[in-house]
């Protein structure tokens, strides 16, 4: 990997919880931080509490909500416009469990499961979108899933039936560790590599304690595992790995079923518009 002054890495839902603590670290650390939010606002708020932290002005900000598939795909084409490569994305952005008693599922704006949407398809289109500018080796993805995962039943992806908002959440998060694998398979080599993580279980986020949960880590642990798939020169050509923090771990089964996630593959870009 380049020395950390001369990266440029993307982190997204980088305006609160973990995100925001590894933006933060990341800035400190001397690379230049592409941050995103869904609010300008905030955006803008988190951006100053940054550089008066760390001294650098090499921040830029981006906004999209993940809800939407058109603006995911203009956050790809504004990355895209303003770098010609990146060295590490960061997909960090996703929504938790929710209201635990729902018996239907909120929808996004495309008339997706939210949490599919958000977690999973989002990720899924703007990772292949900037798939050029990670092209410039060396590079790294990092796909921060979980280790809830739950085996996913294409014929009711969106949970038409038997909807629950922790299977809601635990496919989404099946569905991006797969992806990561997939990934890899396709394009990964011993300078582009793309991994995945489990951060820490029940980390002090807003995700955490909105679903009423009593937190058992800290922001600081999950952020530093992040950074360490992301920076560690000791991960330097591995690819297509799920870790439990920074350790390498077993993902759910369906995960390496190499037939599963080329059909999840080809029904995320009929979703998402790639094909």
């Amino acid at each position: 990997m380049r020395n950390i002054e001369e990266q440029v890495i993307f982190v997204t839902g980088s305006t609160d919880g973990m995100g925001k603590q590894v933006a933060m670290d990341l800035a400190r650390a001397g690379a230049t931080v592409l941050l995103h939010g869904r609010n300008m606002e905030k955006g803008l708020t988190v951006k100053k509490e940054i550089i008066d932290a760390t001294g650098s002005e090499k921040i830029k900000l981006y906004i999209a909500d993940f809800l939407s598939i058109i603006e995911v795909g203009r956050l790809a084409a504004e990355i895209k416009a303003d770098y010609s490569r990146l060295d590490v994305l960061i997909n960090n952005a996703g929504i938790g469990f929710g209201d635990l008693n729902a018996k239907t599922s909120d929808l996004s704006r495309d008339g997706f499961e939210l949490r599919f949407a958000v977690n999973y398809l989002a990720p899924f289109l703007l990772t292949c979108r900037l798939l050029p500018l990670l092209s410039k080796e060396p590079s790294r993805v990092v796909n921060v899933a979980s280790v809830g995962q739950s085996p996913i039943d294409l014929s009711n992806i969106m949970l038409e039936r038997h909807y629950s908002p922790t299977r809601a959440y635990t496919q989404s998060k099946l569905a991006l560790v797969a992806f990561t694998f997939e990934l890899s398979e396709r394009y990964g080599t011993a300078e582009r590599t793309f991994n995945c993580l489990h951060p820490g279980t029940y980390l002090d986020t807003k995700m955490v304690r909105e679903s009423g949960i009593a937190p058992l880590g800290s922001i600081q642990s999950g952020s530093d595992a992040i950074e360490h798939l992301a920076l560690s020169a000791e991960l330097n050509g591995v690819t297509g790995k799920y870790f439990d923090q920074k350790s390498e771990s077993r993902a759910e089964r369906q995960a390496y079923d190499k037939v599963f996630r080329k059909k999840l593959w080809d029904l995320s870009e009929r979703l998402t518009g790639m094909k």
